[in-house]
C-alpha cells in the first residue's frame, strides 16, 4: 500500500511540475475570440465582449501554482501602464473557492480583474491542460497569440505595443 502511495504521489508531482512549467508558445491568429460572463471575486458581472476595442490579456492562473504568481506582478504594471488600452483578466482555474482566490488577489495587490472559472470558459479557450496560459486578443477581439507557461513582461509589452497600434 506504502508503495502505491509514493508512486500516486511521485507521479502527481511530475504531472504539477510538467504543468506549472511548460514554456510552449504559440504564435499564430487563432481566430474570434469566445465572448464569455462570469462574475469577479467581489461579485461584479464581467463580460469579455465589454473590452472589445481593447487588447485582453486574459490569463488562466491557480494560486498554488509559482510560475502563475510569478507573473502577476507583470500584469499588475502592464494594467497600470497600459490602462486605456489594455484590460488585464485572470481567471483562476485551480479549483479554489472564490473567498481563498480573493485572499490571493489581496495579498497580492493585484489592481486588475480576478475571477474564478465557472467550468466553462476554460473549457472556451482551452482545453487547460497546464497553467499558466495567457491568451491575448486583439482590438478587433481576435485570438493574436496563445502562450502556455509563465513568460516574462517585455513579451507581454511587445504582445500589447503591437497590438495597440
Amino acid at each position: 500500500m506504502r508503495k502505491k502511495l509514493a508512486v500516486i504521489f511521485v507521479s502527481f508531482l511530475l504531472l504539477f511540475g510538467l504543468g506549472c512549467g511548460n514554456t510552449y508558445s504559440g504564435n499564430t491568429p487563432f481566430g474570434k475570440a469566445v465572448d464569455f460572463q462570469l462574475e469577479d471575486i467581489n461579485g461584479k458581472a464581467i463580460k469579455l465582449s465589454d473590452y472589445s476595442g481593447k487588447v485582453i490579456i486574459l490569463n488562466f492562473f491557480g494560486t498554488w501554482c509559482p510560475p502563475c504568481r510569478a507573473e502577476m506582478p507583470a500584469f499588475n504594471e502592464i494594467s497600470k501602464e497600459y490602462k486605456n488600452d489594455v484590460e488585464v483578466i485572470a481567471i483562476s482555474v485551480g479549483g479554489d473557492p472564490t473567498p481563498k482566490v480573493k485572499s490571493f488577489a489581496e495579498k497580492h495587490n493585484l489592481t486588475f480583474t480576478v475571477a474564478v472559472d465557472d467550468g466553462k470558459v476554460s473549457r472556451l479557450y482551452g482545453p487547460i491542460r497546464a497553467i499558466p496560459v495567457t491568451v491575448i486578443i486583439d482590438k478587433d477581439f481576435n485570438i493574436a497569440k496563445k502562450y502556455i507557461g509563465a513568460r516574462s513582461k517585455e513579451v507581454f509589452v511587445k504582445d500589447v505595443t503591437e497590438l495597440s497600434r
